[in-house]
Order: structure tokens, then C-alpha cells, then sequence
């Protein structure tokens, strides 16, 4: 077991702190978030030329370093030592909360299996944000992020949350709502309650309510522009029941899967996901890699 007092004084080392970032609006910027990246040592970031826009826009000086998904595994041991050497380290993605579909979450893991203290900075959430304002039941909720690029694997992952009786919240990008929202129709029904957030916070900032039938033909013939969020009501009557699984070991949850006819790495994805271990050690696991 591991306690964490937050705003002790801690002797030696260095704190991790994690900064969300505005996701569009800079005046949604908070007070502390300043005031920490103006204080620590390095600021560890996703993209060093965006992050340096805001950090001139408030007069922020301190030395930044890049921390991104392709640079992770040589750089954690770096940031590792910086933090045990007594450095204060805060961590940014380009906008939001890091580790919400940012990179971020292997840097805690790491911090945390070292016993660096973690303080997270609240702020900017895109699909809270749109969620609150969706008008579907905000609670219980089912974040998902971005889901699969491939078609196939995408109407798999989708026919499985098509059953969840939460609400959803999906990220999409612009160039793809439009086949997303196909898919998303072809599983879930045209009946079902959505909403697209689109532009959230920025000056045309627009919220398109109705079914998922009346979403799709709304983006079918407008012209979309903007990062999207996609929320959708629970189904009131799922037709699997997907607890069974639960007692499963991730192994044996990825032949389920495969058995109910999922693509291999799908499966390996959602399972991963669902059970907040790395795809890539699923993914040798399953495969018997050393």
C-alpha cells in the first residue's frame, strides 16, 4: 500500500504535476495552472511549439522538453531521474487533461511505481464538458475517446458498446464523424438519443441534439469542421449480458472475445481497455512474446 499527502513537503525529490490545458478557450486557463508552469523546473509536453503558444501568451519562461507517444520509452527514464534528482515536472498535452486520450498515463505509472508524488491540476474536459450540456443522463457514464480507425474493427468495437446502458462520450475528428456516424447507426439503431459537441469552448461552439438517425443526415449534408464529441444515451434494453466476462482473465477475455467474432487485435485493444493494462504487454502476452 501507498499514501500520497499531496502538499506535504516531500525531502529530496521532485513532484510530477499533471496541468490540463485549455481546449480551445484560453481564458479557461486557471490561476493555479499558471502559477505551477511558471514554477517548476520543465515543463514535459506533448507538442513544444503549441504548448510554447500559451506558455508566451502568459509570459511563462520555464524550459520545456517534449513528451509525446513516440518518444515515450526513452524519455520516462529520463524524466524519472529528473524528478528523483529533486526536479518539479509538470506534464501538458496540447489541450485538456493529460492522459485522457493524451499521452501521460505511462509517466504517472512510472512516477507512482518510484513513489514520486503525482498532483493532478483540475481543469479543461472536452467530453465532460459536453456532457453536462448534452441533455442525455450525465451518470452513469462510459468514457471511451477515440475509437477504431479500420471499419471492421471499428463495427466490432461498437457492436460491444452498443450493449452498455451507460451514456457514452466518443472523441471523432472532423474527416471521419461522418463514417463513424454510419457505424455508429449500423449498431446502435437510429432511435438512439445522441448529441455532437463541436468546437467546444471556441467562438462556434455548436451542439446538434436528436436521434442518431438525425445526426447522421445532419452531417451528411453540412459541411463539418471541428474536433468532435459524441455523446449517446444507454440502451434501456441491452440484449447481452456482458458481467460474465468480468470474471475472466484478460487471456480468456480476449478468446471471448475472438469467439463472438472479433478481430484479434480488437479484442486485444478492448480488453486492454477495459481492464487498464498496456495493449502492448496484452498483446505479447496473448502472443506468447518474450
Amino acid at each position: 500500500m501507498q499514501t500520497q499527502s499531496s502538499f506535504e513537503k516531500h525531502d529530496g525529490g521532485g513532484t510530477l504535476f499533471l496541468v490540463p490545458t485549455p481546449i480551445g478557450n484560453l481564458s479557461d486557463m486557471t490561476f493555479r495552472a499558471v502559477e505551477t508552469l511558471k514554477t517548476v523546473d520543465l515543463i514535459a509536453a506533448e507538442d513544444t511549439r503549441n504548448t510554447q503558444k500559451l506558455l508566451n501568451h502568459f509570459e511563462i519562461e520555464t524550459r520545456q522538453i517534449s513528451f509525446h507517444e513516440h518518444n515515450t520509452a526513452e524519455r520516462i527514464p529520463e524524466l524519472i531521474t529528473k524528478l528523483q534528482d529533486g526536479m518539479n515536472i509538470a506534464q501538458v498535452s496540447d489541450a485538456g487533461m493529460p492522459s485522457i486520450s493524451d499521452p501521460g498515463k505511462e509517466l504517472v505509472k512510472a512516477a507512482v511505481e518510484q513513489s514520486i508524488p503525482v498532483v493532478p491540476l483540475p481543469g479543461a474536459n472536452a467530453g465532460v464538458t459536453a456532457l453536462i450540456a448534452s441533455g442525455i443522463n450525465p451518470q452513469p457514464f462510459y468514457f471511451y475517446g477515440f475509437l477504431p480507425r479500420k471499419d471492421k474493427d471499428q463495427r466490432q468495437e461498437l457492436a460491444q458498446l452498443a450493449q452498455r446502458t451507460e451514456t457514452t462520450i466518443y472523441y471523432e475528428a472532423p474527416h471521419r464523424i461522418t463514417k463513424t456516424l454510419k457505424n455508429i447507426v449500423a449498431e446502435f439503431g437510429e432511435e438512439r438519443r445522441a448529441v455532437l459537441g463541436r468546437e467546444l469552448t471556441k467562438k462556434h461552439e455548436e451542439f446538434i441534439r436528436g436521434s442518431l438517425a438525425e445526426l447522421l443526415a445532419w452531417a451528411t449534408k453540412e459541411n463539418v469542421r471541428g474536433e468532435f464529441v459524441i455523446i449517446i444515451a444507454g440502451n434501456d434494453n441491452p440484449t447481452v449480458e456482458d458481467q460474465p466476462k468480468l470474471t475472466l482473465t484478460p487471456i480468456e477475455q480476449v478468446q471471448h472475445y475472438i469467439a463472438e467474432g472479433m478481430a484479434t487485435n480488437a479484442a486485444i485493444k478492448s480488453t486492454a481497455k477495459e481492464r487498464d493494462l498496456r495493449r502492448q504487454d496484452l498483446y505479447n502476452q496473448f502472443h506468447d512474446i518474450k
